[in-house]
């Protein structure tokens, strides 16, 4: 009795750790199952391609073209897949999932364009420069390589500053860090480098009192100390045509 008492311990000992050995084996191959199987759905063309997330600006024909390129490579990773996503235009971002068993959802994040940029490209109020078509009328903003945040920047400073004469249409920043604006009145305002917000406060304060002959000028210059100048639209040249008189006019 006193030793099939000892031995029942061991005996029920060897059980647990059976059906544990038993239990993780088992474990072991259901993640290899659902391994396999995710392997065998990774592995499938992809026949659907689903768009969500903010589509209000992508092109019916660039989200075919896309799909169509995603279908048309069966070997087509998660993440090439995103990455000729974000080449759509007006994608900032996306993110993509693979839904069983023959499809890939693409949620899209899209840029707000702020202003134009340069030539030919456009500039969040962030201050990330892409390139997309058919953005509309938007402010000009021009700068060097790698300005476009700071000039977004100051753009709404200078708006500020000139709002209580007129809009800006256009801000560059020279190479040299000088600033120069275009307001919607048509006049060119240089305000140079620096601070340049004292020197705008004293012209919008005095540009009301001047008279209309005064105010009739291409451009503006703020780069003085006390004051400011300004430039006269250039008259056009008179061109006079000589004519000769019937009585005068040469013979054959």
């Amino acid at each position: 009795m006193s030793a099939q008492a000892r031995l029942a311990p061991v005996k029920t000992r060897g059980r647990v750790i059976t059906s544990a050995v038993a239990g993780a084996a088992a474990a072991s191959l259901l993640a290899w199952g659902a391994w396999y199987g995710f392997g065998l759905v990774t592995a499938l063309p992809v026949a659907h391609v689903v768009f969500a997330g903010e589509l209000a600006r992508l092109s019916a024909a660039d989200l075919e073209a896309f799909a169509q390129g995603v279908r048309a490579s069966p070997g087509a990773t998660l993440d090439s897949i995103r990455a000729a996503a974000r080449r759509v235009p007006w994608v900032r971002d996306a993110t993509v999932r693979r839904v069983f068993p023959d499809a890939v959802e693409v949620t899209f994040t899209t840029h707000a364009p702020f202003a134009r940029w340069n030539d030919d490209e456009l500039v969040s109020a962030a201050g990330d420069v892409f390139a997309a078509p058919g953005a509309g009328t938007l402010p000009q903003l021009r700068g060097p390589d790698g300005s476009a945040a700071r000039v977004v920047r100051e753009y709404l400073l200078v708006v500020a500053a000139f709002a209580p004469l007129t809009s800006v249409s256009e801000l560059r920043l020279s190479a040299r860090g000088a600033w120069q604006a275009r307001l919607a009145s048509g006049h060119e305002i240089a305000l140079g480098a620096g601070d340049w917000r004292p020197r705008a406060e004293r012209f919008v304060r005095a540009w009301p009192k001047l008279t209309a002959e005064a105010r009739a000028v291409d451009q503006v210059d703020l780069r003085y100390a006390s004051g400011f100048a300004i430039k006269r639209p250039a008259k056009p040249a008179l061109t006079l045509t000589p004519t000769l008189s019937k009585d005068r006019e040469s013979k054959p």
